[in-house]
């Protein structure tokens, strides 16, 4: 089917595209555009990534871009080869196990064997058994033999599963996954943050799967029995914004109890003489029936002894009931647990195995109910060996994470095989280091790990544990004084690690970074890394062969380094460059001064102290004797910050030389016109162009390749040269530019506003032989500069000084990393080259202030950037390259806009991010003069004092549970801020409010006057349950979930009863899974080119990859599976988009948390493949829920409510709830026309929707009303012609007949009285065709006519790659960061 959807040309002034696809955010209205966005590569600029994904992982730039110009139609081709390889055919063998029917399963060659065993302690007949091995044909396989290895292995082969004797270590893990059975539908774990469990709320509000498996067979039918109405505080208006439906209770939640106790008993471990008989450990066990029995665990299994509490005697009972496992003991002393136990795994095989699976990192809830405590051997088991002896049940040993984090660094990457197994080792390294640094870090800072140097005050000391090293964010021995103290300090750990992150990203053989994690808790700020090999035995002085350690007084450099760091130095735009020693000589570096080089015992060359991996940001480093452009200036720049570590992001750089590599070519180009025009205009070697329009992405892959060409980079990595969709015009701040004569620069700025970069665009189009100048301009540059004729080099030469490149020959500009460090000298004869950098940081920082945060802001007018709550927004600032403490900066800038009121929700989310983050900066303070007794107290205290309207909060200072009065305080500075320090008691809400209000003018120079929480509430028209969110997530607080009265002026909010846990707030670096981006990429390319099987063959490729690296869950899996059920439903299988989206859903509740902006979209997709599959109960259970989620996270005023009310709307017109369809519906007007403005074809779309509801309820007059506001938009916008405006009036002339026979029948009734010939008059319920109609285009999704026989071949083709994926048993995907790049399929 077509629908038609509002799409307008572009010129038309005004018009707003995005109706086209809302969220394709201007990614539609002509395919050329779409294919720019993506030729740059680098999902950056991308509509809805700023909004979907949490944890900032796009900053991997350097690997996104690898591809620039991945569409070009030979771009997959030699990945295709490869990519054979990996489908290798599955087949099917049977399976033996005792006491059960043989069962078939489906395995593919890759697989090890251990895989099998994992699927078989998974299924409901086998789950019980862990210690067994398989044999064929009596052979014993190797747990890690790969299937294809074995020998006689095929199709149809018989597995026996044969039961193994236990030893300890087998025994424990028996016991151990007992328990985890017995626990699988508790989600205690979930809400304690441990174990990689999180939460997960789909199935409440579908009632289990919606897949076939569901317990819904009926469909469509049921309309009469639906309940539509909503909770009251769902509708619109409602100011009520309660927490508790956030997590609503599960009924399989309250697990049915199989047993009371299960301990490890008292009597372990065995004596000597039991231990020759086999014993291996005692265990105690109170079964449901109150039997108290123990039972030893031997070699050959479990049975009973005759030991009671008190006496020991390990003789087997009689009868001893020995069985291989514990499971079936159980059962045949306990009837109870026998029936329970069943049930119990039913219910766990029905959950969807998204549910289940561990995430790869740990995800917080700030908030959950009252979880019991239960009783539980194996935690308690766990908490006392600090699980360091049993770390990954390797007994004994403990991990060497450098060795592992390197080592699978080392691996070989040449062929696609190959590269999955590097990144999928990698990947697996990291999340387990970060798991081991996070627990480590937290027990630093609990005071349970002796520090290695005990005897230094608490702030100095250092620690290592489990072979990481830990150390605290405050400034040591000085070591920052100049640089800003414990400000410095503090900052300097994250911009290690974005030095970090950008240098694996590079992923140099041979140059080796240390694991690093940052973890903030309780207060202090731990840096955990992973320890090279010797370092603790050397001197620091000896040890550094490179750099310096004492920022910059001596400094040593080293050729190996120079070497390995000058391949990093074109991708992260360093400049090699010179610097004076204490000695007065001059030594090279490629890197600034403090990155040090050390080689470690293992002979690796390390680089650490990355802090200054990229540029230093003008605007918050006063220098003096320098000036910053005037536009800087006028702005107030540059400002006075807390430390002089503030650094330009790697996105910002990216994005500078971009757009100045779009000058270069543009100066190039425009003057060779000039040369030519002078010249004779017939010159044979200019090259032909074949499309004469030069189509923009045509441009610009070309420009991509030429200058990868003359850049003569052989490094995939090598992005210097991608085109940033999103160039932002040069302006007044390059005072270099040399004046040519001519217009150097066709997109201008005009008063400050960039313009965008299509305006640009269209006016090269205008200029003729522009383009093919430029193609003549890339032909020359692609040359190395010799075999130019003079004229043209100097073309060139030109070009490259006004642009500011470091070589005279091709673009390349790179940044000195050492300009302005105090302490830094330069030698003199560079001094002209320093005065370059200097000017070029001085571009760069006015390019922030004077483009990007105005393109920012322009692409929140335009609706291409949707901000929901602080995550996103920090998202959206990262991605354009702005620092957060630009955020009173951008503020004002809305401030001044001339559009603020479609901005309001911007304003307001950026509001509450700086007055929490303003507050997280005094609580972390407030926090370290806490002692671990007081904790719970201190943060109740300071949450009433932020957000409670009880105008004196006094902190209740806990009446000591345990009061002594011999209370000695010698042993005073055990733990970080021990002590008895009452001084947080004395905070009073009015204090706080006004060093949140000092904070926000020195951090982030933003003026807000404000004396309490509810001046700030109504002033900026916030709710204190965002705030309450937003506070929560940024300091890892977790409350109690109840309804909180906040605005009570007679007693506090919060009690101490009400906090329940504080987590650690983690910052670590996120391999990339680059193959599968690659593959992502091109189908996204594809889909867009409107190549949609292509689109989506490459799509399922990306997932299989993305499975293959990241295991099940992961944000990117997510993102591909979001964008597969979007094909699947515009290729019209329903079914199989709902499966898909049902598991990107449960993918995003589980990875990003219940209430991320991304989850609360995948529920609105959701809820319309709901609706097209005739499940319309469940889609609006699933829009209620994704209202009820987005009142909590922003509030009601929101242009995105709009699109939920409008969807809400639809469906209820459909079963026929007109006026609650109505209320929902006027609203998404009343938000559309403020955040579209009155005249927005979106309203025009919503005047209607109202209009049919009217019609539906025969109230004509109204509908005719609205109808004829849509009418009159449409007819300015599109013109009489369009059909748009033709099906409009139509529309109008049915009503007003309709309205007409209305009136008529009524005059009828009133002069004839009863005996009235009435006409019948048609009342229209709507058809559920008609609405869903509608419901595809406010989604904006569109439909192309596809024959039958292409369907027919597509469903072939994706059913084909379904059992290929079985096979992998890598049915689950995961989610997308950046690849959020974009769900939308626009089409012309």
């Amino acid at each position: 089917m077509v629908s038609k959807t509002d799409d307008i040309p572009a010129s038309v002034p005004d018009c707003n595209p995005v109706d086209l696809q809302r969220d394709g955010a201007q990614q539609g209205t002509g395919t050329s555009k779409g294919c720019l966005k993506e030729s740059c590569g680098c999902a950056g600029h991308s509509a809805e990534t700023a909004m979907v994904n949490g944890d900032g992982a796009h900053t991997e730039e350097g690997e996104l871009k690898q591809d620039g110009n991945s569409e070009a139609d030979g771009g997959e081709d030699p990945n295709e080869q490869e990519v054979i390889v990996i489908q290798d055919t599955g087949f099917t063998v049977k399976i033996q196990a005792p006491g059960t029917e043989p069962f078939d399963l489906q395995v593919s060659p890759q697989e090890m064997v251990q895989e099998i065993h994992q699927v078989l302690m998974d299924r409901e007949d086998t789950c019980h058994r862990t210690c067994f091995s398989l044999q064929l044909d009596g052979n014993v396989l190797d747990n890690f033999a790969e299937l294809k290895s074995i020998e006689g292995l095929q199709e149809g082969s018989l597995l026996k599963v044969v039961e193994e004797p236990y030893t300890v270590r087998e025994a424990r893990i028996h016991v151990r996954h007992i328990r985890d059975l017995l626990k699988s539908l508790d989600p205690s774990d979930a809400y304690n943050g441990v174990d990689c469990n999180s939460l997960s709320f789909l199935s409440i509000f579908t009632d289990g799967d919606l897949g076939d498996s569901g317990k819904r067979k009926k469909k469509g039918t049921e309309l009469e029995q639906i309940d539509c109405t909503p909770p009251e505080h769902i509708l619109p208006g409602s100011k009520e914004r309660p927490l508790v439906p956030l997590q609503p209770q599960n009924k399989d939640w309250k697990p049915m109890q199989c047993l009371k106790v299960l301990t490890m008993s008292g009597w372990n471990p065995p004596p000597g003489n039991r231990k020759m008989h086999g014993d291996l450990m005692y265990l105690y066990i109170v079964t449901v029936e109150e039997r108290h029995v123990s039972i030893t665990a031997s070699t050959r299994g479990f049975y009973l002894n005759q030991s009671t509490t008190y006496t020991f005697n390990p003789k087997p009972a009689n009868p001893s009931f020995l069985s291989h496992s514990l499971v079936e003991l159980l059962s045949q002393i306990s009837p109870a647990f026998k029936k329970n136990f069943t049930s119990l795994q039913k219910k766990r095989v029905q959950r969807h195995p998204f549910e289940r699976i561990a995430t790869p990192f740990q995800v917080y809830s700030w908030t959950a109910p009252q979880v019991d405590h239960a009783m539980d051997c194996v935690r308690a088991e766990d908490a006392y060996t600090s699980r360091l002896g049993y770390e990954e049940h390797i007994p004994g040993q403990t991990r060497d994470w450098n060795e592992e984090l390197q080592t699978t660094r080392e691996l070989p990457r040449k062929n696609l095989p190959e590269r999955l197994l590097r990144e999928r080792a990698i990947f697996k390294v990291h999340s387990d280091f970060a798991a081991a640094a996070t627990r480590g870090a937290m027990a630093v800072i609990d005071g349970n790990v002796m520090a290695i140097n005990p005897g230094e005050e608490t702030r100095m000391q250092m620690f290592i544990w489990n072979n990481i090293f830990f150390s605290l964010g405050f400034d040591v021995r000085d070591h920052y004084r100049e640089l800003g103290g414990d400000a410095a300090a503090h900052a300097a750990p994250t911009n290690d690690l974005n030095g970090v992150r950008a240098y694996g990203a590079v992923d140099v053989e041979g140059l080796y970074t240390l694991g690093t994690v940052v973890v903030d808790y309780r207060g202090y700020r731990v840096t955990a890394q992973s320890i090279i090999p010797g370092i603790l035995e050397r001197e620091q002085e000896q040890s550094v062969i490179y750099g310096s350690i004492d920022f910059g007084k001596t400094v040593v450099s080293h050729g190996k380094y120079l070497e390995l760091l000058d391949k990093t130095s074109r991708p992260l735009k360093v400049q090699q460059h010179k610097v004076l020693n204490e000695k007065e000589e001059s030594v090279e570096l490629c890197s600034s001064v403090e990155c040090k080089g050390i080689i470690g015992n293992d002979g690796r060359h390390y680089i650490l102290d990355l802090l200054r991996t990229f540029p230093p940001d003008l605007n918050f480093l006063p220098v003096d004797g320098e000036e910053l452009s005037a536009e800087s200036q006028r702005q107030g720049f540059p400002r006075q910050h807390r430390h002089r570590l503030a650094c330009l992001r790697q996105e910002l750089i990216e994005a500078f030389v971009e757009h100045r590599y779009l000058l270069f070519m543009k100066m190039a180009a425009l003057q060779l016109m000039q040369q030519k025009a002078s010249k004779d205009s017939s010159k044979t070697d200019v090259p032909a162009i074949t499309e004469t329009s030069a189509t923009d992405s045509d441009v610009d892959s070309t420009q991509t390749a030429a200058a990868q060409a003359s850049t003569d980079s052989t490094d995939p990595t090598d992005n210097s040269t991608s085109v940033a969709p999103q160039m932002a015009p040069e302006s007044e701040e390059s005072s270099s530019k040399p004046t040519t004569n001519g217009p150097v620069d066709p997109t201008g700025t005009q008063n400050g506003e960039c313009k965008s970069p299509l305006e640009g665009k269209e006016l090269e189009e205008s200029i003729p032989g522009l383009a093919q100048a430029k193609e003549l301009a890339e032909t020359l540059v692609s040359e190395d500069g010799s075999g130019m004729d003079p004229k043209s080099r100097e073309v060139v030469l030109n070009a490259c000084k006004a642009v500011g490149s470091i070589s005279n020959t091709s673009f390349d500009i790179r940044f000195n990393p050492d300009i302005f460090s105090p302490g830094v000298r330069f030698p003199e004869d560079t001094l002209e080259d320093v005065q370059k950098q200097k000017q070029l940081l001085k571009d760069a920082a006015a390019f922030l202030v004077i483009c990007q945060i105005p393109s920012l802001v322009k692409d929140c007018l335009d609706h291409s950037t949707l901000p929901m709550d602080g995550a996103t927004l920090t998202e959206a600032l990262h991605q354009r390259g702005i620092n957060v403490r630009y955020l009173g900066t951008v503020l004002e800038f809305v401030d001044k806009t001339p559009a603020k009121d479609q901005l309001e929700h911007f304003y307001r989310i950026g509001i509450v991010e700086l007055i929490t983050r303003c507050a997280k900066h005094i609580f972390r303070t407030y926090l370290q003069g806490v002692e671990l007794s007081a904790l719970s107290a201190a943060v109740s205290h300071f949450l009433n004092c932020f957000l409670s309207s009880f105008p004196d909060a006094v902190a209740h200072l806990p009446p000591d549970e345990l009061v002594s009065r011999r209370k000695s305080r010698k042993r005073r500075n055990r733990v970080p801020g021990g002590g008895d320090n009452t001084a947080w008691a004395s905070l009073t809400p009015s204090e706080l409010w006004k060093n949140i209000a000092t904070e926000a003018q020195s951090y982030y120079h933003f003026k807000m006057q404000c004396e309490n929480v509810d001046q700030v509430v109504e002033k900026y028209g916030l709710q204190k349950t965002t705030l309450l969110r937003e506070i929560s997530v940024k300091t890892g607080i977790q409350i109690l979930l109840k309804e909180y009265n906040f605005d009570s002026r007679h007693k506090p909010a919060f009690t101490e009863e009400d906090i329940l846990n504080i987590f650690p707030v983690v910052k670590h670096v996120n391999p990339k899974a680059s193959d599968a981006f690659h593959f992502f990429q091109s189908g996204q390319a594809k889909v867009q080119q409107g190549f949609l099987k292509e689109g989506c063959e490459l799509i399922n490729e990306a997932l299989n990859l993305f499975n293959n690296v990241y295991g099940a869950m992961h944000v990117e899996i997510c993102a591909c599976l979001r964008l597969l059920a979007r094909l699947n439903y515009i290729m019209g299988d329903h079914p199989e988009a709902l499966s898909n989206q049902q598991k990107a859903v449960l993918m995003s509740e589980r990875v990003l948390g219940i209430e991320h902006p991304n989850t609360i979209q995948e529920y609105m997709h959701l809820a319309l493949y709901c609706f097209a599959n005739g499940q319309l109960s469940t889609a609006l259970k699933l829009l209620y829920r994704a209202r009820y989620l987005m009142l909590l996270v922003c509030g009601e005023d929101h242009p995105e409510m709009a699109l939920i009310d409008s969807n809400i709307g639809l469906v209820l017109h459909g079963v026929m709830e007109y006026d609650l369809s109505l209320r929902f519906l006027e609203n998404a007007l009343t938000i559309n026309t403020k955040y579209h403005g009155a005249r927005s074809l979106k309203v025009a779309l919503s005047h209607h929707l109202v209009a049919r509801v009217y019609e539906s309820k025969a109230e004509f007059r109204s509908a005719l009303q609205h109808e004829k506001e849509g009418y009159t938009i449409y007819k300015n916008q599109m013109g009489e012609a369009h059909e748009k405006t033709k099906e409009s009036s139509d529309y109008l002339k049915y009503l007003t007949q309709q309205a007409v026979a209305l009136q008529r029948t009524m005059n009828e009734i009133y002069k004839n009285g009863s005996n009235a010939s009435i006409m019948p008059l048609k009342f229209t319920a709507p058809s559920m065709a008609s609405i869903l109609e509608q419901l595809n285009i406010i989604n904006g999704i569109i439909f192309i006519p596809l024959s039958q026989k292409d369907l027919e071949n597509l469903k072939a083709e994706v059913q084909r790659r379904q059992q290929l994926q079985e096979l992998g048993k890598s049915e689950e995907p995961a989610e997308g960061s950046p690849l959020e790049l974009e769900d939308k399929i626009p089409v012309d």
